[in-house]
């Protein structure tokens, strides 16, 4: 018989036991915290503000909604969301609480900070009522969670009935030629780019090693199915780099 002390899951291309990997992630972004918004800017030339636009987009959010933003570190997402709606609350939550910390100054900055909350917690085990939100988004965030089968099956937990869940995340390349050169970028250039800029290339190494391991659009899909969403469907970005997956709590 297996334990659960016994159970092990992928930290980058390194294999750890599960115990370990939230500690071990952690460790990644309380590093990069104060650097996280410019690297992303660095690492995707820009794209990624295009690619949350597009969920926004998708989700076209309405006022008065409730957003619980999972993994929302600075809470770009979040701040979006808000714009979008024209009124409402936003809920971020994140593992690491130096991204939160950095967040909450952008929130002060903007006068936003009455309709935001900050809240470390882990998306798997969630410190919320049953029915609680609208809507509950995640941004780049659910590679990183040890079980992101559970986390996917709290995001149900907590959403009310109509509400909807959108994930954002890397995806693969359907053409095996463009995944090689896209691979190529990302293993020899972001790495380097995390040394140059928050003097961190372990943290961005596991980072992209992180994206490889992630399940391709159907079978990620396909989980969001066994969590019980309908209506799930997904949306390839820039070709698949990333891709959009939305579900409804029906």
């Amino acid at each position: 018989m297996t334990n659960d002390s016994d159970k092990t899951t992928h930290f980058g291309f390194e294999t750890v036991a599960e115990s370990d990997k939230a500690g071990r992630v952690q460790g990644v972004f309380n590093s990069v915290a104060s650097k996280y918004d410019i690297m992303n800017d660095v690492m995707s030339v820009g794209i990624h503000r295009v690619w949350k636009e597009a969920m926004m987009d998708w989700l076209a959010p309405r006022a008065g909604q409730k957003l619980l933003d999972v993994a929302g570190g600075t809470g770009d997402v979040s701040f979006k969301f808000l714009g979008r709606a024209g009124s409402g609350h936003a809920t971020v939550l994140d593992l690491t609480e130096p991204m939160l910390v950095e967040g909450r100054k952008r929130a002060e900055a903007a006068a936003m900070a009455d309709s935001l909350d900050w809240v470390v917690g882990d998306a798997m085990a969630l410190p919320f009522e049953d029915n609680t939100f609208d809507v509950y988004t995640i941004s780049f965030g659910i590679r990183n969670v040890t079980r992101p089968q559970e986390a996917l099956n709290e995001a149900y937990r907590v959403l009310r009935p109509g509400g909807r869940l959108m994930v954002l995340e890397f995806s693969q390349l359907p053409n095996p030629m463009m995944q090689k050169a896209y691979d190529l970028y990302s293993f020899n250039v972001i790495p380097r780019m995390g040394q140059m800029i928050a003097n961190d290339r372990d943290s961005y190494q596991y980072l992209v090693e992180s994206i490889r391991n992630f399940p391709d659009q159907e079978t990620f899909l396909g989980m969001l199915r066994t969590a019980g969403f309908g209506q799930a469907k997904y949306r390839n970005l820039s070709l698949g780099i990333a891709a959009l997956h939305s579900g409804w709590k029906i």
